[in-house]
């Protein structure tokens, strides 16, 4: 099933979904997809269409192949900006649980665009990484990815990550839920780094997102640069950007890693 045929079976109630083998990795699902659809409960629990300006994500327990329940709550509705909380629940225990930001726009004399980044070259020319069943996680086989820097596990001395990425089918509708699944595809930046095959896993999350967001096409690459700001007793702290291919800033992104090496 495609991204967005599980998101658009979230409601205002709370809704379990069936998360299927084809997005995990390894023994827990990918972090996007349970953002995405908590991020959905969240978005439609507000009374007014209001822009989403950050979500704070914090990763509690592996999300297995089974039925998540997805809620969320207002915890403040004000005039310009909401607080939502929402959470996704397996046997009783809660997996994801998300802070959102929404925030209405008003006036400012404060006014600072990020430079236009056109693509550094055309993805298009770079070689596609391979879905290989048994070696590369599951849900990697519904992403289009083109590695700009080295691949995981490649034992590489470069800080940064960079390339571009895809749904492999194109998406009928990509909002900030669909983002959230492209740019958590990615692994975590320390990865290349390393020269065998580590446990690593997402502790913390915050995406900032640029409103009014910048448009992408359901079969569009985004760009996608990360650098590791720090990384010391098995914990990485990195920071990402992510542009359309107008090179238009679509959102920012910060993660804790966990790593076992």
């Amino acid at each position: 099933m495609l991204f967005t045929g599980l998101v658009e079976k979230i409601g205002v109630d709370p809704t379990e979904i069936a998360i299927s083998d084809d997005w995990m990795q390894g023994r827990a699902a990918y972090g996007g997809l349970g953002a995405g659809l908590v991020y959905e409960s969240m978005r439609q629990q507000l009374s007014k269409n209001v822009p989403v300006r950050c979500l704070q994500v914090s990763f509690i327990g592996p999300i297995f192949a089974d039925n998540l329940i997805v809620s969320s709550e207002i915890l403040r509705e004000g005039k310009s900006v909401s607080q939502v909380l929402g959470r996704g629940v397996q046997s009783g225990q809660t997996k994801i649980a998300v802070l959102g930001s929404f925030g209405a726009a008003r006036q400012s004399s404060v006014q600072v665009s990020d430079a236009i980044r056109l693509p550094a070259e055309d993805p298009e020319t770079l070689e596609a990484m391979p879905f290989i069943e048994g070696v590369t996680p599951n849900f990697t086989k519904h992403f289009d990815f083109r590695y700009a820097t080295a691949l995981p596990f490649a034992g590489s001395r470069d800080t940064v990550l960079r390339g571009y990425v895809r749904y492999r089918q194109a998406e009928p509708v990509m909002g900030e839920a669909q983002l959230l699944g492209l740019i958590d595809a990615w692994p975590p930046t320390t990865l290349p780094m390393l020269k065998t095959p580590t446990p690593a896993s997402s502790l913390s999350w915050t995406v900032e997102f640029v409103q009014p967001l910048p448009s992408l096409a359901g079969d569009e690459f985004c760009q996608y640069e990360a650098e590791i700001v720090h990384a010391a007793d098995g914990y990485g702290h990195t920071r990402a950007r992510i542009w359309n291919m107008a090179g238009e800033l679509l959102a920012i992104s910060q993660q804790t890693v966990t790593q076992f090496a």
